[in-house]
């Protein structure tokens, strides 16, 4: 019998404030599908860094005048160059690029789907090179200090700087979209609190009459809390269809072709399905926590 009472009293108070209920939902869909959405962005950072550093290469670029005479690196300055490498703690192997290597890996790898750029590198552009994978990129400060002021080398590239850089733009959005989501989140706060004085205020007087026969504080106050996490539950079960919905619509559509070709890892159902439960915690726990804050600051029947 209470538990009929409790819950005919919760729904008959959202539909009595359906305008503010609404406009809770709506806000609390808004601001938990921001939060779920930058947990999103912070898994794709994350694959897309793990995916980088697995094909991470240092790249030691020679001169021209190594790169013109030495073709097969067979000559002392490029041979020693190699045998160095090979032998430096933490390379795990030396790959030469002759220059005529190095074209074919940039037409044919680099700007496989561009023809059109392919078309524009000239047969003398690209240096010969040498790509030196290794068991841990991170020692990439390693290579540099033995080989930077090397004769016979003209520069050195850093694979995992472009990757950082990558991770940085998905940071820089991540914390935009936390941003937001903590905006709409304090709006959302804002219309439960005004939710719950509302609802109390428009039914104080037949709580003061169940308070004058016997009813706790608890049992006449625990229908306001109640409407505050039922609207808020069905703002975070919106927001994460949301996302369901903008990942084939909205994210596909933009990033489709990277992720043909493997620059940004892909969002998929289940990485949505991972952080639902979060979005639905948050959501229901911060709801019921300002519900229950405003019953205890300003309702004092």
């Amino acid at each position: 019998m209470r538990a009929s009472f409790i819950f005919g009293e919760v729904f008959a108070g959202l539909r009595r404030n359906i305008t503010m209920t609404i406009a809770m939902v709506l806000t609390t869909a808004i601001s938990l599908g921001l939060f779920g959405g930058g947990l999103l962005v912070v898994q794709m950072a994350d694959k897309t860094q793990s995916i980088f550093l697995d094909r991470v290469e240092v790249q030691i670029y020679l001169t021209n005048d190594v790169s013109d005479s030495d073709p097969d690196c067979s000559g002392d300055l490029c041979r020693n160059i190699r045998a160095d490498l090979e032998s430096t703690p933490g390379v795990v192997g030396v790959e030469y690029l002759s220059k005529k290597d190095a074209l074919v890996d940039a037409r044919e790898r680099t700007f496989k789907n561009q023809p059109e750029y392919a078309d524009l590198i000239s047969d003398n552009a690209l240096p010969a090179s040498m790509k030196v994978k290794m068991s841990d990129p991170e020692r990439y400060g390693v290579i540099f200090d033995a080989f930077e002021q090397r004769p016979g080398v003209a520069s050195i590239l850093n694979q995992k700087d472009l990757v950082d850089r990558l991770v940085n733009v998905f940071n820089g959005l991540r914390n935009a979209a936390f941003a937001l989501a903590i905006v709409q989140a304090f709006a959302a706060l804002l219309l439960i609190a005004n939710m719950v004085q509302i609802a109390a205020f428009t039914r104080r007087t037949e709580v003061s009459i169940m308070r004058l026969v016997g009813a706790t504080r608890w049992y006449t106050q625990l229908p306001f809390l109640l409407e505050a996490v039922v609207a808020a539950l069905l703002g975070a079960v919106l927001a994460v269809v949301g996302l369901f919905a903008a990942r084939p619509l909205v994210i596909d559509g933009v990033l489709g072709d990277l992720y043909d070709v493997n620059v940004f890892a892909k969002i998929t159902a289940s990485d949505i399905l991972t952080v639902a439960p979060l979005v639905v915690l948050v959501g229901v726990g911060f709801a019921a926590i300002t519900a229950y804050v405003t019953l205890r600051v300003y309702v004092r029947e």
